[in-house]
C-alpha cells in the first residue's frame, strides 16, 4: 500500500466487511459451533464415562494442540501459494468435522486421543490458509477489525457450541451429542467455499515450491512479538481444564450432572465474553497504530493473570467462578485478535502464510506445555498448584510484552524524529 493510501481518512476507505470477509467469519462460527460440542463434552467423556484421570485429559489436549501446531507450521508453507491455500482450507474444515464427531463412538481412552489428535491436525492445517486468505481481502488499515470480526464469529460459535451441547446431552446423551457435531462442521466447509468464490483469485503464477520460512518471519518487531507470544502461550491452558476446575468444585454441592451443566454454562460465559471483546479489541488495535497490537495483547495477558489467580482459590460459588471465566474470555478475545492483526501487518505478503503458520506453531507448542504440565500438577499436587503455575507464566509474558512495546515505541519515535 502506498503512503497516500496510508493517510487516507477512515471514511474514504473501501468497505472491509465484504462478502468474502462475511464468508470467512461464517465458516469460523459454524466450525467452532461444531467442534466446541465435543470439546465441551470431552472432560465428561474421559473422566466420567471412560474413567480417565485429569492428567490424561491434559495430556490428550496438549498432544492434540502440539500436532495442530506442527500441522499449522506445514500449513503455513502451503498457504504461501494462493492456489494451495484454497484446497487446504476446504479439506481442513471437512476433515475436522468428521474426525471430531467420530470421538463420540470411541470406547477406549486411546481412541479418544487418536481421534482428537487427528481432528486437531486437520484443523491446524486450515488455519494459516484461512488467515492468509482474510489478509488478502481487506485493506491493511482494517486488519484489526477484520481479524476482530473473524475472532468474534469464532467465539460466537464457541457460545453456540456449548449451548447445543447442553441441549443435546439432555435429549440424546453425551455420545450422540458429539456425533451430531458433524452437521455444523460440514456447513462450515460450505461457507469457506462460498468465501473463496467471493475472493478474487490472483493471476496464475508458477507453482510456488514448498518451503517453510523461519528467519524472515523472526526479524525485527515481529520476532519480538513472537517471543512475548511464546511466553503467553506456555500459560494459555486448554479451556477444558477450566471446565474441569469448575465442575469438580461444584460437584460437592450440586451433584455430578448439575455441576457439569453449570460448568458448561460458565464456559459459555467465557466464550460470550471473548465474542464481545474481539471486535472492539480490533478497533482499538487499528486506532493505536503500530503499537496497537502489542498493547492489546499486553492487556489480555494481564487479564489472564488475574483470572488464573482467582481460579487457584477453592470455591463452590457459581458467581465467584463466573468472574475469572469472564475475565479469561475477554483476555483471549483481545490476545488472539491482536496477534493475528500484528502478523498480517508486519509479515511480508509473499511469506504471510509462513508467518501465520509459525505464529500458530508457537501457540500450539505453548499450549502443549501449558495443558500437559497443568494436568500433571493437578493430579500430582493440586488444582491450585496448576493454576499458580499458569499465572507465573502470564507474569513472565507480561514482562516480555511490556519490553517489546517499549522497544516498538522507541523505534517509532526515532523514525518520526528522522523523517
Amino acid at each position: 500500500m502506498s503512503s497516500d493510501a496510508d493517510t487516507t481518512p477512515a471514511e474514504a476507505e473501501p468497505p472491509w466487511l465484504t462478502r468474502g470477509v462475511a464468508g470467512v467469519g461464517s465458516a469460523s462460527l459454524l466450525a467452532d459451533a461444531g467442534h466446541e460440542i465435543p470439546t465441551a463434552l470431552l472432560p465428561s467423556l474421559l473422566t466420567s464415562t471412560l474413567g480417565a484421570p485429569a492428567a490424561v485429559l491434559g495430556l490428550i489436549e496438549g498432544v492434540s494442540d502440539a500436532l495442530a501446531g506442527a500441522a499449522r507450521f506445514a500449513g503455513g508453507a502451503l498457504a504461501d501459494d494462493p492456489g494451495r491455500r484454497r484446497t487446504v482450507a476446504v479439506g481442513g474444515y471437512t476433515s475436522t468435522a468428521v474426525l471430531a464427531a467420530l470421538t463420540g463412538a470411541a470406547t477406549a481412552v486411546w481412541q479418544v486421543g487418536v481421534l482428537r489428535a487427528a481432528a486437531w491436525t486437520a484443523r491446524g492445517l486450515r488455519v494459516p490458509a484461512r488467515n492468509a486468505l482474510l489478509a488478502d481481502i481487506v485493506p491493511s488499515t482494517a486488519y484489526g477489525r477484520a481479524y476482530g470480526f473473524e475472532r468474534m464469529m469464532d467465539n460466537l460459535g464457541a457460545v453456540i457450541g456449548p449451548l447445543l451441547a447442553i441441549a443435546l446431552v439432555a435429549l440424546v446423551g453425551v455420545r450422540t451429542a458429539i456425533g451430531l457435531s458433524v452437521i455444523p462442521g460440514l456447513l462450515a466447509a460450505a461457507a469457506i467455499i462460498y468465501a473463496i468464490r467471493q475472493t478474487k483469485i490472483p493471476a496464475r503464477r508458477d507453482r510456488i515450491p514448498l518451503r517453510i520460512h523461519i528467519r524472515p518471519v523472526l526479524r525485527g518487531d515481529l520476532g519480538r512479538l513472537m517471543a512475548g507470544v511464546a511466553a503467553f502461550e506456555v500459560g494459555n491452558v486448554a479451556a477444558t481444564l477450566l471446565i474441569l476446575r469448575a465442575s469438580t468444585q461444584l460437584e460437592a454441592t450440586h451433584g455430578v450432572q448439575t455441576a457439569l451443566i453449570l460448568a458448561l454454562t460458565l464456559y459459555t460465559l467465557y466464550n460470550l465474553a471473548a465474542t464481545l471483546a474481539s471486535l472492539p479489541a480490533g478497533r482499538i488495535s487499528d486506532r493505536l497504530g503500530a503499537r496497537g497490537p502489542l498493547l492489546v495483547v499486553t492487556a489480555g495477558t494481564g487479564m489472564f493473570l488475574a483470572a488464573y489467580l482467582a481460579l487457584s482459590i477453592d470455591t463452590t460459588s457459581v458467581a465467584q467462578l463466573a468472574v475469572p471465566f469472564a475475565a479469561a474470555g475477554v483476555a483471549i478475545g483481545c490476545a488472539e485478535t491482536a496477534q493475528h492483526s500484528a502478523v498480517a501487518a508486519l509479515a511480508p505478503a509473499a511469506i504471510r502464510g509462513s508467518a501465520f503458520g509459525l505464529l500458530a506453531t508457537v501457540q500450539a507448542l505453548g499450549n502443549l506445555a501449558a495443558s500437559a504440565t497443568a494436568g500433571i500438577l493437578w493430579t500430582a499436587v493440586s488444582p491450585q498448584a496448576a493454576f499458580l503455575y499458569l499465572a507465573a507464566w502470564m507474569l513472565i509474558a507480561l514482562a516480555a510484552l511490556v519490553s517489546a512495546t517499549s522497544h516498538r515505541q522507541r523505534s517509532s519515535s526515532a523514525t518520526d524524529a528522522s523523517s
